[in-house]
């Protein structure tokens, strides 16, 4: 008698958030909010006592998590965040940028030198993130999310806002970040990996820019980048 043996059951794949930038605000909320959906989550930032504090809380609503300490401004810090982080939580789906870096506040005064900082993290880090997962964001036709800010908008009163907020070097980071999102989703639209950005238009409830007046509430944010991520639609929407 022909006996066969049964097809081995494969365990469904992991699917594995990487969210750069991680804060108390937006990138926590998406944490959470893709967490609930069944993402493990690896935390990246530069403080290691809070990314363990934030793991600790989101380990304790069920989520599985880890932290890893990384300077998103190094680009090789970040192709060992995205190794690690696959290695400890398993394939990435869903790269989620959210860091950014101050600094070049008045472009007249400023060392013109501290604009490497901030567009690196704006940009050199999300382009050496996205190329160090694309094996993993390609296999599971994933997203990567981007965090945007109304300083990139091409608007005179925006201009004039980010100089009496001494934040130009900011402005000119999200304007590069902005520019970048869009040349990173024509590209990877042929591949099956979508790419968005929420741009966020005002002050977020819970972050270091909050100082009693923000209006903007983060896990709101985090459902918006989540219908991004499920829809697939348009690749930038405002917030706030």
């Amino acid at each position: 008698m022909i006996t066969s043996t049964p097809p081995a059951i494969l365990a469904p794949m992991s699917k594995t958030i990487v969210i750069c930038g991680h804060g108390p605000g937006i990138s926590d909320a998406v944490a959470r909010r893709f967490g609930k959906e069944g993402f493990a989550v690896a935390l990246a930032a530069r403080n290691g006592e809070r990314l363990a504090q934030a793991t600790a809380e989101l380990e304790k609503a069920g989520i599985r998590a880890k932290g890893f300490a990384t300077d998103l401004g190094d680009l090789a810090a970040v192709k060992r965040l995205v190794a690690d982080a696959r290695a400890a939580l398993g394939p990435i789906g869903v790269l989620h940028y959210n860091a950014y870096a101050g600094g070049a506040g008045d472009l007249l005064t400023a060392d013109p030198t501290e604009l490497n900082t901030v567009v690196g993290v704006a940009v050199l880090g999300l382009v050496g993130a996205v190329q160090a997962a694309i094996g993993d964001l390609k296999e599971a036709k994933g997203s990567v999310l981007v965090t945007g800010g109304g300083l990139c908008n091409y608007v005179p009163q925006v201009d004039e806002m980010a100089v009496a907020w001494g934040a130009m070097g900011l402005a000119v980071g999200k304007a590069a970040q902005h520019k970048a999102v869009g040349l990173l989703r024509a590209r990877l639209a042929k591949e099956g990996v979508y790419v968005g950005e929420v741009v966020v238009n005002g002050m977020v409830k819970g972050t270091a820019f909050d100082q009693g007046n923000a209006t903007l509430e983060p896990s709101e944010i985090a459902d918006r980048f989540w219908s991004l991520h499920t829809q697939r639609d348009v690749s930038s929407v405002p917030f706030g």
